[in-house]
């Protein structure tokens, strides 16, 4: 990177005089601004072999006018960094130019090694990046995917990466992770956002039918062919088609599909002539493919077909962090479907997080509509979610939940028996986290049982008064 001239657009001074050094360390001359209005001086009075912008910036959002640059051939190729961390801003940087986006906090050798990549690139097409702008990425319309951990910043890359192509993706992960949304951003930031998106569950139809549903059929090819009908491919032409749960395939239908993908020809049942297919697809499953391709059932070479950019999306459980921002999620969307607006106690969050939600985010989804009807105060807390999950916890029987207040004593206990049993191997900061919950969850149970009598209240936990004192102290807000 001798030599090379980069513009450094951040206005964070910590950051940009770590990047500052490590950059000059690869023998590059780095020139930093903090805001768009020096950014733009800066690329209108000298020429720059790559850039590396920040988004948040103080007077405005630094993907702004970055596409209108690239059409004037005035946009060396860039690299965006963000704290914001979300799908829209991964698809955004790519569509209005960006060669790479790095979500904050980020490696430093990653970006050195993403800026002499830059560098060594030339010049954007004049019209590449403007036309690849989607009008809703561009008005800042959000994909209704929601998440900030880590697990989800390698997906969001890819996507943003592999959008704009027409490559077949292949979506892996557990049930309920939000493959068909993932295929659904794909479609929307693709050139072929204008055309249909067609979705298709090949575990939903029948494996006679499945022919049909893919390709059509003429008036009578088979009983109950009463007229022609449009297959998937045809309904999607131009197009995306979602084949999800692809695993569940019929082999015979995948000899059909795999001749599909390999010369773009179909016949609808029951026709004479072929049809030319313009579709992108974007296949899905929770099966393990390779195993089914060493059972036979699986065709080896339509695995390889279907698997040329492969995504594996993080269960739930392995993005913790993120389950906070999904809960308010579907609160906040709670009034759409007729239910009550409720709110979120941090305690409840932290029961929520503790959770290994092995339905996904769609479980939760389902578990915050039911809070939101079933809770009986304005403010959902600890002891509603957990006397929600505990009649699904296999740990915990239905007699441990009781009934009324002092029932919730003890589904408490029942509850973190069984999450520190299921959580044996994680760190001590999480059993903390845990046993924070638990304690204030029964102090609070035990006040509202003795109508606020320490005493009382004392005896129910049993322990001394002093003690009880001392910890509500410790648990107040």
């Amino acid at each position: 990177m001798k030599g090379r001239a980069i513009l450094l657009v951040e206005d964070d001074a910590a950051i940009a005089t770590v990047i500052k050094v490590a950059l000059a360390g690869e023998g590059a001359t780095v020139t930093a601004v903090e805001s768009i209005a020096a950014r733009n001086q800066a690329l209108a009075t000298h020429g720059y072999d790559a850039m590396i912008t920040d988004v948040m910036l103080p007077d405005g959002n630094g993907l702004d006018g970055l596409a209108d640059r690239a059409s004037q051939n005035a946009l060396p190729p860039t690299i965006v960094l963000s704290a914001q961390n979300t799908l829209d801003t991964a698809l955004r940087a790519t569509a209005e130019g960006a060669v790479d986006y790095l979500p904050k906090p980020f490696d430093l050798d990653e970006l050195v090694y993403a800026v002499r990549a830059a560098a060594n690139r030339s010049l954007l097409p004049a019209s590449a990046a403007a036309d690849a702008v989607p009008d809703d990425l561009a008005r800042g319309e959000g994909m209704p995917i929601i998440g900030r951990a880590a697990a989800m910043q390698d997906v969001y890359r890819i996507i943003a990466r592999v959008a704009p192509t027409d490559l077949t993706v292949l979506l892996l992960g557990e049930s309920g992770t939000g493959k068909e949304l993932v295929a659904q951003a794909i479609h929307r930031s693709s050139q072929r956002r204008a055309k249909p998106f067609v979705a298709l569950n090949m575990a939903a139809i029948p494996r006679e039918l499945i022919e049909a549903e893919l390709f059509g059929h003429e008036k009578g090819a088979f009983t109950g062919a009463a007229s022609r009908s449009s297959g998937r491919f045809e309904q999607a032409q131009g197009g995306t088609l979602f084949l999800d749960e692809i695993g569940d395939m019929p082999v015979e239908a995948q000899t059909r599909l795999l001749r599909v993908l390999q010369d773009g020809d179909y016949t609808p049942v029951g026709a004479t002539r072929s049809a030319q297919a313009d579709v992108r697809i974007v296949a899905a499953t929770n099966q393990n493919l390779p195993a089914l391709v060493a059972d036979g059932r699986f065709r080896e070479d339509l695995y390889y077909r279907i698997n040329v950019i492969p995504v594996a999306l993080p269960p739930l459980r392995d993005r913790r962090s993120d389950i906070g921002l999904l809960a308010r999620h579907f609160l906040g969307a709670a009034p759409r479907l007729g239910l009550p607006l409720k709110s979120l106690s941090d305690a409840a969050l932290a029961a929520l997080s503790a959770h290994d939600w092995p339905g996904n985010v769609r479980e939760l989804a389902n578990a915050m509509q039911r809070l939101a009807l079933l809770t009986r105060t304005d403010q959902i807390e600890a002891r509603d979610v957990i006397t929600m999950l505990s009649p699904g916890d296999p740990a915990i029987s239905p007699d441990d939940a009781g009934s009324g207040d002092s029932g919730v004593i003890a589904a408490v206990q029942a509850w973190a028996s069984a999450k520190f049993a299921q959580h044996d191997g994680d760190s001590g900061d999480f059993h903390t986290q845990l046993m924070a919950i638990v304690e204030r969850q029964l102090i609070d149970s035990a006040m509202t049982i003795t109508d606020g009598n320490q005493l009382r209240a004392a005896n129910l936990l049993g322990i001394n008064r002093n003690t009880l004192r001392i910890k509500r102290s410790g648990t107040a807000d």
